[in-house]
């Protein structure tokens, strides 16, 4: 599962007015070790409890992360 997926399921949590530590012990218990962590958890529960109710990445400056493919690799390396 990734990350968005897991705070979509935070988010559900925060709306059925369960706290970080059920939410916590809920994702274990369904995912196991690849559940968030706990610091995560409270990290989307502030934003949530700030009104954010979007779980997309937000935006950030800067050069954006780029997924290493062989079409990259010969990009890269036709540069040398």
């Amino acid at each position: 599962m990734d990350q968005k997926q897991f705070r979509v399921l935070i988010l559900h949590c925060f709306l059925m007015g369960k706290n970080t530590v059920q939410a916590k012990q809920w994702l274990e218990k369904c995912y196991g070790d690849s559940a968030p962590s706990e610091t995560t958890i409270k990290r989307w529960f502030a934003d949530f409890k700030r009104g954010r109710r979007d779980t997309d990445d937000a935006e950030r400056s800067g050069r954006p992360n780029e997924a290493v493919t062989p079409e990259n690799i010969k990009k890269s390396t036709k540069s040398f």
